[in-house]
């Protein structure tokens, strides 16, 4: 058993006989002096895909389920699922876009530190690292003599997704981005 308290992201729990993953939390303390403090989570259900959300006070307790975490590496896209490879045993596991939750923007080949949530055999989601490192391919051209201060452009990254970095980086670049937050974070 597990406290809602204790809940994070990609955690799986069994609710109402259905394995679902936690997809968001949201915590909502109160101002009176008693209440309890509330989790608004979002759960997504691993088999069908459908969306639950359940508002729990803190020490609710939810049931655990028993899974498996495997370290994988991303192959390759095919057919709207994208393929991983476990690292030690060689099995391939495919995801769909909807299993992967918004993650597909931070693949990249060869990607490092992937871990993939094995139930019954079959992979149900992947927990990326905390930060990919990824290439500058489009930007404004960097402003000589700018500082490290907060001014801020937009530059497009080898995987297509655009984010905010400092004016200082130029287009070649390599960078780290957060993959939780989606932010810049410093050069890589």
């Amino acid at each position: 058993m597990i406290k809602a308290s204790d809940l994070k992201k990609s955690h799986v729990v069994n609710i109402d006989n259905h394995l679902v993953i936690v997809r968001h939390i949201d915590v909502k303390s109160p101002s009176s002096r008693g209440a309890a403090t509330l989790y608004k989570v979002r759960f997504s259900n691993v088999k069908t895909g459908q969306k639950v959300e359940k508002t729990l006070k803190g020490d609710d307790t939810l049931q655990d389920v028993d899974l498996q975490r495997r370290s994988v590496q991303y192959l390759y896209q095919e057919d709207g699922n994208y393929i991983f490879m476990d690292n030690e045993d060689y099995n391939q596991y495919p995801l769909s876009e909807g299993q992967l939750e918004n993650q597909s923007k931070w693949l990249v080949d060869n990607l490092e530190g992937v871990q993939a949530l094995i139930v019954d055999e079959k992979a149900i989601a992947i927990e990326l690292p905390p930060s990919v490192d990824l290439e500058v391919v489009e930007t404004a051209p960097a402003i000589k003599g700018a500082s490290a201060s907060s001014r801020t452009k937009t530059a497009k990254l080898s995987s297509g997704v655009e984010v905010q970095v400092p004016e200082y980086l130029a287009s070649g670049e390599i960078i780290k981005i957060n993959t939780s937050t989606g932010k810049y974070m410093s050069r890589a």
